[in-house]
Protein backbone atom coordinates (compact mmCIF):
# COMPACT_ATOMS: atom_id res chain seq x y z
CA UNK A 1 0.00 0.00 0.00
CA UNK A 2 1.04 3.37 -0.85
CA UNK A 3 1.45 5.84 2.08
CA UNK A 4 1.28 9.23 2.29
CA UNK A 5 3.37 9.56 5.27
CA UNK A 6 6.39 8.08 3.21
CA UNK A 7 7.17 11.38 2.42
CA UNK A 8 8.38 11.69 5.57
CA UNK A 9 9.56 8.35 6.35
CA UNK A 10 10.56 6.54 3.52
CA UNK A 11 14.21 5.91 2.19
CA UNK A 12 18.01 6.55 3.18
CA UNK A 13 17.19 10.37 2.28
CA UNK A 14 14.59 10.29 4.84
CA UNK A 15 16.75 9.12 7.72
CA UNK A 16 16.77 12.19 9.45
CA UNK A 17 12.79 12.44 9.71
CA UNK A 18 12.78 9.54 10.94
CA UNK A 19 15.39 10.20 13.65
CA UNK A 20 12.87 12.89 15.13
CA UNK A 21 9.68 10.32 14.50
CA UNK A 22 11.86 7.61 16.43
CA UNK A 23 12.33 10.37 18.91
CA UNK A 24 8.64 9.77 19.83
CA UNK A 25 8.67 6.20 20.84
CA UNK A 26 7.62 5.14 17.65
CA UNK A 27 8.59 1.63 16.99
CA UNK A 28 10.25 -0.11 13.27
CA UNK A 29 7.58 -2.17 13.16
CA UNK A 30 4.90 1.24 13.73
CA UNK A 31 6.78 2.89 10.92
CA UNK A 32 5.39 1.20 8.07
CA UNK A 33 2.09 1.29 9.49
CA UNK A 34 -0.69 3.96 8.37
CA UNK A 35 -0.24 7.05 10.30
CA UNK A 36 -3.38 8.95 11.20
CA UNK A 37 -3.74 12.54 12.63
CA UNK A 38 -6.06 13.14 15.30
CA UNK A 39 -7.06 16.40 15.68
CA UNK A 40 -8.89 17.35 18.96
CA UNK A 41 -10.36 20.09 20.08
CA UNK A 42 -10.20 19.36 23.91
CA UNK A 43 -9.98 22.48 26.22
CA UNK A 44 -11.54 22.71 30.08
CA UNK A 45 -12.85 26.26 29.00
CA UNK A 46 -15.68 24.76 26.75
CA UNK A 47 -18.33 22.08 28.56
CA UNK A 48 -19.02 20.57 25.41
CA UNK A 49 -15.02 19.39 25.28
CA UNK A 50 -13.46 18.41 28.80
CA UNK A 51 -14.58 14.95 27.48
CA UNK A 52 -12.77 14.95 24.25
CA UNK A 53 -9.64 13.55 26.50
CA UNK A 54 -11.82 10.46 27.12
CA UNK A 55 -12.94 10.05 23.48
CA UNK A 56 -9.34 10.79 22.26
CA UNK A 57 -8.30 7.83 24.59
CA UNK A 58 -11.04 5.70 22.60
CA UNK A 59 -9.97 6.81 19.36
CA UNK A 60 -6.32 6.16 19.76
CA UNK A 61 -6.84 2.25 21.08
CA UNK A 62 -9.05 2.31 17.72
CA UNK A 63 -6.28 2.91 15.54
CA UNK A 64 -3.57 0.47 16.91
CA UNK A 65 -6.02 -2.04 17.04
CA UNK A 66 -6.93 -1.46 13.24
CA UNK A 67 -2.83 -1.49 12.59
CA UNK A 68 -2.46 1.89 12.11
CA UNK A 69 -0.41 4.83 14.30
CA UNK A 70 -2.27 7.26 15.98
CA UNK A 71 -0.77 10.91 16.54
CA UNK A 72 -2.66 13.29 18.34
CA UNK A 73 -2.84 17.47 17.84
CA UNK A 74 -5.11 19.96 19.81
CA UNK A 75 -6.93 23.00 17.84
CA UNK A 76 -8.59 25.70 19.68
CA UNK A 77 -12.43 25.85 20.72
CA UNK A 78 -14.72 28.88 21.61
CA UNK A 79 -17.40 28.32 23.69
CA UNK A 80 -20.57 30.66 22.06
CA UNK A 81 -22.48 30.77 25.58
CA UNK A 82 -19.38 32.09 27.13
CA UNK A 83 -18.75 34.58 24.42
CA UNK A 84 -22.27 36.01 24.08
CA UNK A 85 -23.10 39.21 24.30
CA UNK A 86 -19.95 41.09 24.75
CA UNK A 87 -16.82 41.79 22.72
CA UNK A 88 -15.95 37.84 22.87
CA UNK A 89 -18.72 37.35 20.36
CA UNK A 90 -16.61 38.69 17.85
CA UNK A 91 -14.22 36.44 17.82
CA UNK A 92 -16.58 33.22 17.53
CA UNK A 93 -16.69 32.96 13.83
CA UNK A 94 -13.57 33.56 12.97
CA UNK A 95 -11.99 30.83 15.06
CA UNK A 96 -13.97 28.19 12.24
CA UNK A 97 -11.19 29.66 9.95
CA UNK A 98 -8.36 29.40 12.15
CA UNK A 99 -9.87 25.85 12.91
CA UNK A 100 -9.66 24.68 9.49
CA UNK A 101 -6.00 26.53 8.90
CA UNK A 102 -4.55 25.17 11.68
CA UNK A 103 -6.12 21.24 10.64
CA UNK A 104 -4.52 21.78 7.53
CA UNK A 105 -1.50 23.16 8.67
CA UNK A 106 -0.55 19.92 10.97
CA UNK A 107 -1.91 17.38 7.82
CA UNK A 108 0.19 18.62 5.48
CA UNK A 109 3.40 19.68 7.25
CA UNK A 110 3.43 16.26 8.96
CA UNK A 111 1.92 14.10 5.62
CA UNK A 112 -0.34 12.09 7.62
CA UNK A 113 -2.33 8.94 5.85
CA UNK A 114 -5.62 9.93 7.12
CA UNK A 115 -7.32 12.24 9.94
CA UNK A 116 -9.94 11.88 12.72
CA UNK A 117 -11.36 14.97 13.92
CA UNK A 118 -13.07 15.16 17.50
CA UNK A 119 -14.66 17.67 18.07
CA UNK A 120 -17.97 19.59 19.35
CA UNK A 121 -19.83 22.81 19.34
CA UNK A 122 -20.74 25.62 17.37
CA UNK A 123 -17.70 26.34 14.73
CA UNK A 124 -15.02 23.56 15.73
CA UNK A 125 -16.85 20.70 13.88
CA UNK A 126 -17.80 22.95 10.88
CA UNK A 127 -14.00 24.29 10.95
CA UNK A 128 -12.81 20.64 11.34
CA UNK A 129 -14.97 19.54 8.45
CA UNK A 130 -13.90 22.22 5.83
CA UNK A 131 -10.31 21.36 6.47
CA UNK A 132 -11.09 17.57 5.95
CA UNK A 133 -13.10 18.81 2.60
CA UNK A 134 -9.55 20.94 1.82
CA UNK A 135 -7.14 18.50 2.47
CA UNK A 136 -9.14 15.46 1.12
CA UNK A 137 -7.64 12.56 2.78
CA UNK A 138 -8.99 9.42 4.54
CA UNK A 139 -11.47 11.29 7.35
CA UNK A 140 -13.57 10.59 9.94
CA UNK A 141 -15.10 12.76 12.33
CA UNK A 142 -16.50 12.06 15.68
CA UNK A 143 -18.70 14.74 17.97
CA UNK A 144 -18.36 14.44 21.48
CA UNK A 145 -22.18 14.10 22.17
CA UNK A 146 -25.00 16.55 24.06
CA UNK A 147 -24.72 17.47 27.68
CA UNK A 148 -28.15 16.01 29.86
CA UNK A 149 -30.79 17.76 30.33
CA UNK A 150 -30.65 20.02 33.61
CA UNK A 151 -33.32 19.96 36.30
CA UNK A 152 -35.29 22.54 37.83
CA UNK A 153 -38.25 21.92 40.39
CA UNK A 154 -39.45 18.71 38.36
CA UNK A 155 -38.69 20.12 34.69
CA UNK A 156 -36.07 20.12 32.16
CA UNK A 157 -33.96 23.45 31.77
CA UNK A 158 -31.36 24.28 29.57
CA UNK A 159 -29.38 27.28 28.61
CA UNK A 160 -32.11 29.17 27.05
CA UNK A 161 -34.30 29.45 29.98
CA UNK A 162 -31.00 30.97 31.70
CA UNK A 163 -31.21 33.56 28.84
CA UNK A 164 -34.68 34.07 28.62
CA UNK A 165 -34.60 34.25 32.98
CA UNK A 166 -32.92 37.72 32.06
CA UNK A 167 -35.81 38.67 30.23
CA UNK A 168 -38.23 37.56 32.82
CA UNK A 169 -36.11 39.48 36.19
CA UNK A 170 -36.32 42.34 33.62
CA UNK A 171 -39.76 42.14 33.35
CA UNK A 172 -40.42 41.99 37.06
CA UNK A 173 -41.97 38.05 36.64
CA UNK A 174 -38.76 36.09 37.76
CA UNK A 175 -36.82 37.07 41.01
CA UNK A 176 -32.52 37.33 40.97
CA UNK A 177 -32.65 34.44 43.48
CA UNK A 178 -34.96 32.17 41.39
CA UNK A 179 -32.74 32.87 38.17
CA UNK A 180 -29.88 32.11 40.66
CA UNK A 181 -31.71 28.25 41.17
CA UNK A 182 -32.28 28.09 37.05
CA UNK A 183 -28.36 28.88 36.19
CA UNK A 184 -27.21 26.14 39.04
CA UNK A 185 -29.69 23.99 37.68
CA UNK A 186 -29.54 24.35 33.75
CA UNK A 187 -26.38 22.72 32.84
CA UNK A 188 -25.19 18.96 34.77
CA UNK A 189 -22.09 18.73 33.35
CA UNK A 190 -19.82 17.80 30.04
CA UNK A 191 -21.39 18.12 26.46
CA UNK A 192 -23.15 20.46 24.21
CA UNK A 193 -25.99 22.83 25.03
CA UNK A 194 -29.01 20.33 25.54
CA UNK A 195 -31.37 21.31 22.52
CA UNK A 196 -30.80 21.17 18.75
CA UNK A 197 -28.94 24.42 18.52
CA UNK A 198 -25.78 24.94 16.80
CA UNK A 199 -23.14 22.67 18.33
CA UNK A 200 -25.98 19.65 18.40
CA UNK A 201 -27.41 21.08 14.88
CA UNK A 202 -23.69 20.97 12.99
CA UNK A 203 -23.39 17.21 15.15
CA UNK A 204 -26.50 16.33 12.93
CA UNK A 205 -25.48 17.62 9.92
CA UNK A 206 -21.82 15.56 10.20
CA UNK A 207 -23.99 12.52 10.31
CA UNK A 208 -26.58 13.04 7.91
CA UNK A 209 -23.70 13.69 5.07
CA UNK A 210 -21.77 10.58 5.78
CA UNK A 211 -18.91 11.86 7.83
CA UNK A 212 -19.44 10.43 11.19
CA UNK A 213 -20.68 6.82 12.02
CA UNK A 214 -24.32 5.77 12.55
CA UNK A 215 -26.09 7.08 15.53
CA UNK A 216 -22.94 9.46 16.63
CA UNK A 217 -24.71 12.61 16.44
CA UNK A 218 -27.99 12.38 19.21
CA UNK A 219 -25.69 9.98 21.81
CA UNK A 220 -25.39 11.92 25.02
CA UNK A 221 -21.32 12.79 26.21
CA UNK A 222 -21.35 10.96 29.38
CA UNK A 223 -22.96 7.71 27.66
CA UNK A 224 -20.67 4.89 27.56
CA UNK A 225 -21.85 4.50 24.23
CA UNK A 226 -19.78 7.31 22.75
CA UNK A 227 -16.60 5.13 24.24
CA UNK A 228 -17.69 2.46 22.23
CA UNK A 229 -18.42 4.89 18.70
CA UNK A 230 -15.20 6.50 19.50
CA UNK A 231 -13.16 3.57 19.16
CA UNK A 232 -15.04 2.15 15.85
CA UNK A 233 -14.44 5.49 14.73
CA UNK A 234 -10.48 4.86 15.28
CA UNK A 235 -10.91 1.88 13.44
CA UNK A 236 -12.66 2.81 11.26
CA UNK A 237 -10.06 5.43 10.20
CA UNK A 238 -7.50 3.07 9.47
CA UNK A 239 -9.52 0.88 7.08
CA UNK A 240 -10.85 4.21 5.27
CA UNK A 241 -6.79 4.85 4.25
CA UNK A 242 -6.32 1.36 2.93
CA UNK A 243 -9.63 1.75 0.77
CA UNK A 244 -8.72 5.41 -0.27
CA UNK A 245 -12.08 6.61 0.29
CA UNK A 246 -11.75 10.66 0.80
CA UNK A 247 -14.03 13.08 2.16
CA UNK A 248 -15.22 14.56 -1.39
CA UNK A 249 -16.11 10.77 -1.89
CA UNK A 250 -18.67 11.36 1.04
CA UNK A 251 -19.16 15.21 1.06
CA UNK A 252 -21.07 15.38 -2.66
CA UNK A 253 -24.00 17.60 -3.43
CA UNK A 254 -26.02 14.21 -2.84
CA UNK A 255 -25.04 14.08 0.58
CA UNK A 256 -24.95 17.42 0.91
CA UNK A 257 -28.69 17.63 0.04
CA UNK A 258 -29.24 14.81 2.46
CA UNK A 259 -28.00 16.94 5.34
CA UNK A 260 -30.51 19.91 4.51
CA UNK A 261 -33.25 17.43 4.57
CA UNK A 262 -32.47 16.52 7.26
CA UNK A 263 -32.04 19.79 8.64
CA UNK A 264 -35.07 21.11 7.71
CA UNK A 265 -36.85 17.70 9.16
CA UNK A 266 -35.28 18.36 12.43
CA UNK A 267 -35.83 22.36 12.84
CA UNK A 268 -31.90 23.11 12.74
CA UNK A 269 -29.82 26.43 13.89
CA UNK A 270 -29.81 29.09 11.18
CA UNK A 271 -26.42 28.91 11.42
CA UNK A 272 -25.81 25.60 9.64
CA UNK A 273 -26.88 27.74 6.69
CA UNK A 274 -23.68 29.46 6.85
CA UNK A 275 -21.60 26.29 7.63
CA UNK A 276 -23.03 23.82 5.00
CA UNK A 277 -22.05 26.75 2.43
CA UNK A 278 -18.70 26.56 4.01
CA UNK A 279 -18.01 23.22 3.78
CA UNK A 280 -19.46 22.84 0.38
CA UNK A 281 -16.80 25.84 -0.75
CA UNK A 282 -14.37 23.78 0.41
CA UNK A 283 -15.42 20.78 -1.27
CA UNK A 284 -15.65 22.94 -3.94
CA UNK A 285 -19.54 22.23 -5.10
CA UNK A 286 -22.05 24.08 -6.31
CA UNK A 287 -24.25 24.58 -3.71
CA UNK A 288 -25.75 27.82 -2.75
CA UNK A 289 -28.95 29.34 -0.39
CA UNK A 290 -31.69 28.41 -3.19
CA UNK A 291 -30.40 24.27 -2.36
CA UNK A 292 -32.59 25.34 1.03
CA UNK A 293 -35.55 26.39 -0.40
CA UNK A 294 -35.63 23.63 -2.51
CA UNK A 295 -35.13 20.93 0.44
CA UNK A 296 -37.63 22.79 2.33
CA UNK A 297 -40.41 23.04 -0.18
CA UNK A 298 -40.38 19.04 -0.03
CA UNK A 299 -39.34 18.05 3.59
CA UNK A 300 -41.58 18.53 6.58
CA UNK A 301 -40.49 19.62 9.69
CA UNK A 302 -41.12 16.14 11.79
CA UNK A 303 -39.68 16.54 15.29
CA UNK A 304 -40.30 19.58 17.57
CA UNK A 305 -36.92 19.68 18.63
CA UNK A 306 -35.69 22.70 21.59
CA UNK A 307 -35.68 25.40 21.67
CA UNK A 308 -38.66 26.00 19.52
CA UNK A 309 -40.23 22.58 20.62
CA UNK A 310 -40.47 20.27 24.21
CA UNK A 311 -37.06 17.49 22.76
CA UNK A 312 -33.75 17.53 23.76
CA UNK A 313 -30.89 16.11 22.43
CA UNK A 314 -31.44 13.52 25.10
CA UNK A 315 -34.65 12.55 23.99
CA UNK A 316 -33.76 11.91 20.26
CA UNK A 317 -31.20 9.89 21.35
CA UNK A 318 -33.63 7.37 23.11
CA UNK A 319 -35.97 7.74 20.15
CA UNK A 320 -33.61 6.42 17.41
CA UNK A 321 -31.37 9.46 16.75
CA UNK A 322 -30.20 10.35 12.97
CA UNK A 323 -30.98 7.04 11.54
CA UNK A 324 -34.87 7.05 12.67
CA UNK A 325 -34.79 10.46 11.14
CA UNK A 326 -33.44 9.00 8.05
CA UNK A 327 -36.19 5.91 8.14
CA UNK A 328 -38.85 8.86 8.75
CA UNK A 329 -37.61 10.83 5.63
CA UNK A 330 -36.63 7.79 3.28
CA UNK A 331 -38.81 8.38 0.83
CA UNK A 332 -37.12 12.25 0.30
CA UNK A 333 -33.54 11.22 0.89
CA UNK A 334 -30.73 9.86 -1.53
CA UNK A 335 -28.86 6.94 -1.31
CA UNK A 336 -25.24 8.36 -0.40
CA UNK A 337 -22.04 6.26 0.79
CA UNK A 338 -21.02 7.38 4.46
CA UNK A 339 -17.61 6.74 5.94
CA UNK A 340 -18.91 4.00 8.16
CA UNK A 341 -18.94 1.93 4.81
CA UNK A 342 -23.03 1.28 5.18
CA UNK A 343 -25.00 3.72 2.82
CA UNK A 344 -27.61 5.62 3.80
CA UNK A 345 -30.56 3.52 2.45
CA UNK A 346 -29.18 0.57 4.40
CA UNK A 347 -28.90 2.55 7.39
CA UNK A 348 -32.47 3.95 7.13
CA UNK A 349 -33.63 0.03 6.55
CA UNK A 350 -31.72 -1.37 9.72
CA UNK A 351 -34.12 0.91 12.20
CA UNK A 352 -36.22 -1.16 14.30
CA UNK A 353 -37.25 1.52 16.60
CA UNK A 354 -37.88 4.58 16.38
CA UNK A 355 -40.66 6.90 18.89
CA UNK A 356 -43.12 8.44 16.32
CA UNK A 357 -44.24 10.52 19.32
CA UNK A 358 -41.05 12.55 18.90
CA UNK A 359 -39.87 11.93 15.04
CA UNK A 360 -43.29 12.13 13.48
CA UNK A 361 -44.25 10.55 9.77
CA UNK A 362 -44.24 12.63 7.58
CA UNK A 363 -47.94 12.65 6.61
CA UNK A 364 -48.73 13.94 10.26
CA UNK A 365 -45.94 16.26 10.54
CA UNK A 366 -44.97 19.52 12.75
CA UNK A 367 -45.11 21.56 9.79
CA UNK A 368 -46.07 21.15 6.47
CA UNK A 369 -42.49 22.91 5.30
CA UNK A 370 -38.73 22.50 6.44
CA UNK A 371 -37.75 24.37 9.47
CA UNK A 372 -35.63 26.82 8.00
CA UNK A 373 -36.08 29.50 5.11
CA UNK A 374 -34.12 32.13 2.88
CA UNK A 375 -35.92 34.63 2.67
CA UNK A 376 -35.31 37.55 -0.21
CA UNK A 377 -36.41 40.89 -1.02
CA UNK A 378 -35.72 44.69 -1.23
CA UNK A 379 -33.71 44.40 2.60
CA UNK A 380 -32.18 41.31 1.76
CA UNK A 381 -31.08 41.35 -1.88
CA UNK A 382 -28.48 38.48 -1.67
CA UNK A 383 -31.06 36.70 0.84
CA UNK A 384 -31.46 35.93 4.82
CA UNK A 385 -32.39 32.76 6.79
CA UNK A 386 -35.00 32.06 9.44
CA UNK A 387 -35.81 29.14 11.44
CA UNK A 388 -39.67 28.85 10.54
CA UNK A 389 -39.93 26.29 12.96
CA UNK A 390 -39.90 28.61 15.90
CA UNK A 391 -42.03 30.82 14.46
CA UNK A 392 -45.56 31.05 15.99
CA UNK A 393 -48.15 31.11 12.95
CA UNK A 394 -49.47 34.55 13.50
CA UNK A 395 -45.96 36.08 12.65
CA UNK A 396 -45.40 34.58 9.59
CA UNK A 397 -46.61 37.91 8.14
CA UNK A 398 -46.08 41.05 9.37
CA UNK A 399 -45.57 44.92 8.99
CA UNK A 400 -44.20 46.82 11.45
CA UNK A 401 -41.84 49.67 11.56
CA UNK A 402 -38.00 49.81 11.93
CA UNK A 403 -36.53 50.38 15.23
CA UNK A 404 -32.91 50.77 14.28
CA UNK A 405 -29.65 49.97 16.35
CA UNK A 406 -26.13 50.24 15.24
CA UNK A 407 -25.20 47.11 17.15
CA UNK A 408 -26.42 44.43 19.52
CA UNK A 409 -25.44 46.28 22.72
CA UNK A 410 -27.58 49.24 21.95
CA UNK A 411 -30.35 47.31 21.25
CA UNK A 412 -30.23 45.29 23.92
CA UNK A 413 -30.42 48.25 26.28
CA UNK A 414 -33.52 49.52 24.59
CA UNK A 415 -34.98 46.07 24.85
CA UNK A 416 -34.14 45.94 29.23
CA UNK A 417 -35.52 49.48 29.46
CA UNK A 418 -38.90 48.38 27.69
CA UNK A 419 -38.38 51.27 24.38
CA UNK A 420 -39.74 48.22 22.35
CA UNK A 421 -43.46 48.16 21.56
CA UNK A 422 -45.85 45.05 20.07
CA UNK A 423 -45.36 45.40 16.59
CA UNK A 424 -42.16 47.03 15.86
CA UNK A 425 -39.36 45.23 13.70
CA UNK A 426 -36.13 45.63 15.39
CA UNK A 427 -33.40 46.28 13.15
CA UNK A 428 -29.55 45.63 14.13
CA UNK A 429 -26.88 46.11 11.72
CA UNK A 430 -23.21 46.48 11.18
CA UNK A 431 -23.29 43.25 12.90
CA UNK A 432 -22.40 41.15 9.94
CA UNK A 433 -18.97 39.51 8.90
CA UNK A 434 -16.80 42.47 7.63
CA UNK A 435 -19.01 45.16 10.19
CA UNK A 436 -19.10 43.09 13.00
CA UNK A 437 -16.72 41.90 12.74
CA UNK A 438 -16.97 38.33 12.86
CA UNK A 439 -20.90 38.40 12.85
CA UNK A 440 -21.42 37.77 16.65
CA UNK A 441 -24.63 36.01 17.92
CA UNK A 442 -27.34 37.18 19.23
CA UNK A 443 -29.01 35.00 22.11
CA UNK A 444 -29.10 37.48 24.36
CA UNK A 445 -31.83 40.26 22.81
CA UNK A 446 -33.74 37.61 21.43
CA UNK A 447 -34.01 35.72 24.70
CA UNK A 448 -34.81 38.96 26.38
CA UNK A 449 -37.44 39.56 24.07
CA UNK A 450 -39.45 36.27 24.99
CA UNK A 451 -38.61 36.73 28.66
CA UNK A 452 -39.77 39.98 28.80
CA UNK A 453 -43.18 38.39 27.25
CA UNK A 454 -43.12 40.12 23.85
CA UNK A 455 -45.63 38.39 21.06
CA UNK A 456 -45.67 40.44 18.01
CA UNK A 457 -41.90 41.96 17.82
CA UNK A 458 -39.36 40.74 15.20
CA UNK A 459 -35.48 41.03 14.98
CA UNK A 460 -33.38 41.39 11.93
CA UNK A 461 -30.21 42.00 11.57
CA UNK A 462 -26.89 40.87 9.70
CA UNK A 463 -25.36 39.38 12.12
CA UNK A 464 -26.54 36.04 13.36
CA UNK A 465 -28.58 34.25 16.19
CA UNK A 466 -27.65 31.52 18.60
CA UNK A 467 -29.16 27.77 17.77
CA UNK A 468 -31.01 28.49 20.98
CA UNK A 469 -33.04 31.57 19.16
CA UNK A 470 -36.68 31.34 19.06
CA UNK A 471 -39.35 34.00 17.59
CA UNK A 472 -39.68 35.78 14.26
CA UNK A 473 -35.82 36.32 13.70
CA UNK A 474 -33.92 36.99 10.35
CA UNK A 475 -30.28 36.56 10.17
CA UNK A 476 -27.46 36.85 7.92
CA UNK A 477 -28.89 39.76 6.24
CA UNK A 478 -26.77 40.02 2.94
CA UNK A 479 -25.64 42.24 1.74
CA UNK A 480 -24.96 43.39 5.18
CA UNK A 481 -24.71 46.97 6.27
CA UNK A 482 -20.43 47.68 6.16
CA UNK A 483 -20.48 45.76 2.48
CA UNK A 484 -23.21 48.75 1.39
CA UNK A 485 -26.50 46.60 1.35
CA UNK A 486 -29.96 47.88 2.01
CA UNK A 487 -30.19 47.02 5.45
CA UNK A 488 -27.58 50.02 6.38
CA UNK A 489 -30.42 52.91 4.78
CA UNK A 490 -33.12 51.67 6.99
CA UNK A 491 -34.07 54.58 8.53
CA UNK A 492 -36.46 54.85 11.89
CA UNK A 493 -40.29 54.27 11.39
CA UNK A 494 -39.56 52.97 7.74
CA UNK A 495 -42.19 50.07 7.40
CA UNK A 496 -40.80 46.48 7.20
CA UNK A 497 -42.82 43.73 5.70
CA UNK A 498 -41.74 40.18 5.96
CA UNK A 499 -43.84 37.50 4.61
CA UNK A 500 -42.37 33.63 5.39
CA UNK A 501 -44.88 32.46 3.11
CA UNK A 502 -43.76 34.08 0.25
CA UNK A 503 -39.95 33.91 1.40
CA UNK A 504 -40.13 37.97 1.19
CA UNK A 505 -38.01 40.65 3.20
CA UNK A 506 -39.15 43.89 1.59
CA UNK A 507 -38.29 47.77 3.19
CA UNK A 508 -41.55 49.01 2.17
CA UNK A 509 -40.27 52.54 0.34
CA UNK A 510 -40.20 53.85 -2.96
CA UNK A 511 -37.54 52.91 -5.43
CA UNK A 512 -36.55 56.48 -5.95
CA UNK A 513 -36.12 56.91 -1.90
CA UNK A 514 -34.37 53.68 -2.21
CA UNK A 515 -31.96 54.59 -4.77
CA UNK A 516 -31.51 58.30 -3.09
CA UNK A 517 -30.58 56.54 -0.21
CA UNK A 518 -27.86 53.82 -1.78
CA UNK A 519 -26.70 56.62 -3.94
CA UNK A 520 -25.84 58.44 -0.78
CA UNK A 521 -24.92 55.90 1.70
CA UNK A 522 -21.37 55.81 3.59
CA UNK A 523 -21.19 52.95 5.59
CA UNK A 524 -19.60 53.32 8.83
CA UNK A 525 -15.64 51.78 9.91
CA UNK A 526 -14.81 50.33 12.49
CA UNK A 527 -10.85 51.10 14.50
CA UNK A 528 -9.84 47.38 14.05
CA UNK A 529 -6.56 45.85 15.38
CA UNK A 530 -5.10 42.15 15.49
CA UNK A 531 -7.46 38.97 14.17
CA UNK A 532 -10.48 40.87 13.48
CA UNK A 533 -8.50 43.63 11.20
CA UNK A 534 -7.36 40.73 9.14
CA UNK A 535 -10.70 39.18 9.21
CA UNK A 536 -12.88 42.00 7.93
CA UNK A 537 -10.64 42.42 5.17
CA UNK A 538 -11.01 38.78 4.28
CA UNK A 539 -14.55 37.34 4.67
CA UNK A 540 -16.71 37.26 2.17
CA UNK A 541 -20.74 37.86 2.79
CA UNK A 542 -23.31 35.40 4.77
CA UNK A 543 -24.69 34.19 1.58
CA UNK A 544 -21.56 32.54 0.37
CA UNK A 545 -20.80 31.17 3.87
CA UNK A 546 -18.92 33.93 5.26
CA UNK A 547 -15.75 32.00 4.02
CA UNK A 548 -12.17 34.08 4.06
CA UNK A 549 -11.26 34.93 0.37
Amino acid sequence: MNMRSDEVKSGYARAPNRSLIRALGITENEMHKPFIGVANSWNDIVPGHINLRLVAGRVREGIAAEGGVPFEFNTIGICDGIAMGHEGMRYSLPSRENIADSVELMIQAHRFDGLVCICTCDKIVPGMLMAAARCNIPAIVITGGNMLPGYHEGCEVSLTDVFEGVGKVAAGSMTEDELFEIECDAMPGCGSCQGLYTANTMACMTEAMGMSLPGCAAIPAVDAAKMRIAYETGRRSVQLVKDDIKPRDIITMQSMRNAVRVDMALGGSTNTVLHLMAIATEAELPFNLEDFNKVGDVVPHICAMQPGGPHSMQTLHRSGGIPAVFKQIERYLEDTMTVSGISVQAIADSVKYLNEAVIKCPDSPEHAGGGLRILKGSLAPSGCVIKCAAVNDDMWRHRGPARVFEGEMDAMDAILAKKISEGDVIVIRYEGPKGGPGMPEMLSPTSALMGLGYTKVALITDGRFSGGTRGPCIGHVAPEAAAGGPIGIVEEGDEIEIDLFERRLDLNISEDEMKSRLDNFRPLKKDLKGVLARYSKMVGQADKGAVTE
